[in-house]
């Protein structure tokens, strides 16, 4: 039987056991183009900016949780991105299988990381692909786990996550590229809220995504504040660290009770990624 979600107690706890996985950007760069952000970007990240913004992300983060961190690889540019290394709930990891070439490297590093950490890996095909908590998310206000599909994880994959986890799995399909992992334009926040841009899912996609969110707990954004990877957010302690965001969404999430935080992170946004890439939170009740 699948546990009740957790209480306001278990959140606080949650909290006090939080830690964030990051990779320090050594290596990031933009060398070979794996989406539409990237296109016009070879040879054009500044690192001693990237490194700059990595940085003061991390710094923000760890003033409310620890941070981890894994060893960079030279070669492996967007290992940078660890939401990408796997899905996490419990102390059960499912490592990632990357639909690119480009990033398949990664895979045994971040295995590696997991069963040095004390992580159980879960069987996973071979041949489904699925890119972690890029397309995998944890639901805040109930039992469910929300999966991303079409563009990097295969349709498959919400079902397998269902089996692994006995976590009711919501398969939502991404339509376009621009926003090619679930995390690039939605999120679930503390208490229940979601924030997203509802054009980048197909329309049953988004009738599944309303009838099962509490209308008044959706903060939808515009395409403005999309492109800005707004919704590509990390929600700690309270509050909501992203790359940019309108005035007007700022004040939505504060009206909700979140306070937000704009960590710039430009450099990565040429890659594809923003706050929610960089991270990847190691502790999720079941």
């Amino acid at each position: 039987m699948t546990k009740s979600f957790q209480s306001d107690a278990d959140s606080r706890n949650l909290l006090s056991r939080q830690n964030i996985l990051m990779c320090a950007a050594d290596h990031f760069d933009v060398s070979y183009i794996i989406n539409p952000w990237m296109e016009h970007q070879i040879g054009k990240s500044a690192h001693t900016l990237a490194l700059g913004e990595w940085l003061n992300l991390r710094q923000h983060i760890e003033k409310k949780v620890p941070v981890s961190l894994i060893k960079p690889q030279p070669g492996l540019p967007d290992m940078v991105f660890t939401a990408n290394a796997g899905f996490v709930l419990q102390n059960t990891a499912v490592v990632s299988r990357f639909r690119m070439l480009e990033r398949q490297p990664e895979e045994p590093f971040f295995c590696g990381w997991f069963k040095e950490h004390g992580f159980s890996i879960a069987p996973w095909p071979q041949d489904v692909r699925f890119e972690g908590a890029g397309d995998a998310l944890l639901d805040r206000g109930q039992p469910i786990i929300w999966c991303g599909h079409g563009f990097r994880t295969d349709a498959a994959a919400p079902a397998l996550l269902e089996k692994v986890f006995g976590r009711r799995t919501i398969g939502l399909r991404l339509i376009d590229p621009r926003f090619y992992h679930l995390d690039t334009c939605f999120c679930p926040l503390s208490g229940g809220w979601l924030l997203y841009y509802p054009p980048a899912f197909d329309a049953p996609s988004r009738e599944l995504i309303t009838s099962l969110q509490p209308p008044h707990k959706n903060i939808e954004v515009g395409e403005e504040d999309a492109l800005l990877f707004a919704c590509n957010a990390v929600d700690v302690a309270g509050n909501v660290f992203l790359n940019a965001a309108s005035d007007s969404l700022q004040a939505r999430l504060r009206a909700a009770g979140f306070e937000p935080v704009v960590t710039p992170l430009g450099e990565f946004i040429k890659a594809g990624g923003g706050a929610k890439c960089l991270t990847l939170k190691l502790v999720e009740m079941g």
